[in-house]
């Protein structure tokens, strides 16, 4: 960050449910890791639906009210747990998911519990979650797992690379985050044999399949080696698995802090914007899932 300018905020999604709150503790946290502000958003529309009624006084709409002690209960709690970090609230009159994304563009990153009021409890991920993961421009953190990894005690952060490797984005967050919090970066390589696809189907041992999987990992490692170089004291250790790369990282996140992984973002394209991985850690991993989107 260059001397003088203002970093930009980590935007957390709140709604009054208590995995947002889970991930009000942790953005807490995180920000002061990071020497960063703290936004608290929420998303209603009241306005649409209450527009005739007064904005204030004894007729004020209902759900602006819970809009109102939502962002504020948030907020105190924020404040208890770090009176250091510098907390800001808004509240949105627009869907979740388009304003969480929306707020993206100017934040660090942003931050969502594993589901949302009103979702199901028995749900794996939230709905909201899952697409501002999808969407966002900048990373997403899905606060999820259990109270080891949500503290932060296990003391190793783990990055997942993957068949088809991964962003200098997601590289450089997680060397970042590793640096912030004084930890030992677990960088995982997990792909299937050299004799298979990625969908368990035989090939040939050598091919184009094979040259463009080694050119795919010349870059990876390029892209670890500018990150040491920027982040010396960072402890590294490197790691390769077979296996299917989700079901190996969601095994390996229940010993993390967190996992990140990184995500490309296809032009035109509708469908999951997290990749199959992203989306296995997503709705299964044991502690919480970084999604770090590549700039186009």
């Amino acid at each position: 960050m260059a001397a003088g300018t203002t970093p930009l905020p980590l935007v957390v999604g709140v709604d009054g449910s208590e995995p947002s709150l889970v991930a009000v503790d942790w953005a807490v946290d995180e920000a002061a890791r990071h020497g960063l502000p703290l936004r608290l958003v929420h998303a209603s529309l009241w306005e649409r639906y209450e527009a005739g009624l007064s904005p204030a006084g004894p007729d004020r709409p209902s759900e602006q009210v819970l809009a109102e002690d939502v962002v504020a209960s948030a907020a105190d709690r924020a404040r208890r747990r770090d009176p250091e970090v510098k907390i800001t609230t808004g509240i949105v009159p627009e869907e979740a998911t388009a304003a969480l994304v929306r707020e993206g563009g100017t934040a660090f990153a942003l931050v969502t519990g594993s589901r949302g009021r009103g979702e199901l409890r028995g749900l794996l991920l939230g709905s909201v979650g899952l697409a501002v993961a999808a969407r966002a421009p900048c990373p997403t953190i899905v606060v999820r797992g259990d109270r080891v990894g949500l503290a932060g005690a296990h003391g190793r952060i783990l990055l997942g690379l993957g068949e088809a490797g991964t962003g200098a984005e997601a590289v450089r967050f997680a060397f970042r985050e590793a640096e912030a919090r004084g930890c030992v970066l677990d960088i995982v390589r997990a792909g299937r044999g050299p004799g298979h696809d990625e969908s368990a189907n035989r090939v040939q041992a050598e091919g184009p399949l094979d040259t463009s999987r080694e050119r795919a990992s010349s870059v990876v490692d390029a892209r670890l080696t500018a990150a040491a170089g920027e982040h010396p004291h960072v402890r590294t250790r490197p790691a390769a698995a077979e296996g299917p790369p989700g079901k190996v990282l969601v095994g390996r996140s229940a010993a993390a802090d967190l996992v990140i992984v990184g995500a490309r973002r296809g032009k035109g394209h509708f469908g999951l914007q997290v990749g199959r991985v992203g989306h296995a850690l997503l709705h299964h991993a044991q502690c919480p899932v970084a999604v770090v989107p590549e700039r186009r």
